[in-house]
């Protein structure tokens, strides 16, 4: 389990620098011919690991209701993201991700509820969820790297 952590490390420290080196208004630009933006794709990715891991093993969430209901599956930005939000994300990007280390160092997912993924990969426990949230997390790192060239 430690290079899957390792990995997402490496994907939440790319999507911190694209918080970080985009203004306001360019994280929520939507541009033309697309349905989202850069923060809804970094927030979507925090919010989208909180529930593979944490929600489909019957543990709550390290993030608000507020921020699930805004960022999970089938969202898309209906406001633009405040600068306080923006900050909040920056700070879940990495402490959402210590907190799972040190919640799977004390073995607290135990139970999971099987989940069949889009992609037809169906999630048995929780070492399936932080792989698929590896990947996962790619798809939008790769959405972000082409919505970058257009804000």
């Amino acid at each position: 389990m430690n290079t899957s952590l390792e990995v997402t490390r490496t994907s939440r420290k790319m999507l911190s620098q694209f918080l970080k080196g985009y203004s306001l208004a360019q994280l929520n630009s939507i541009p033309e011919g697309h349905n989202n933006n850069l923060i809804w794709n970094i927030a979507h990715v925090v919010v989208v690991q909180q529930m593979l891991v944490y929600n489909l093993s019957g543990l709550p969430m390290n993030i608000s209701a507020t921020l699930v209901q805004k960022y999970k599956k089938g969202t898309k930005p209906e406001q633009d993201a405040t600068q306080a939000e923006v900050d909040e994300i920056y700070s879940l990007l990495v402490e959402t991700i210590d907190q799972t280390e040190v919640d799977l160092n004390n073995n607290v997912f135990v139970n999971y509820q099987e989940y069949p993924t889009s992609t037809g990969l169906v999630l048995k426990n929780v070492k399936d969820a932080m792989s698929f949230n590896n990947f996962h997390e790619g798809i939008h790192i790769g959405a972000i790297l082409s919505l970058r060239k257009f804000v």
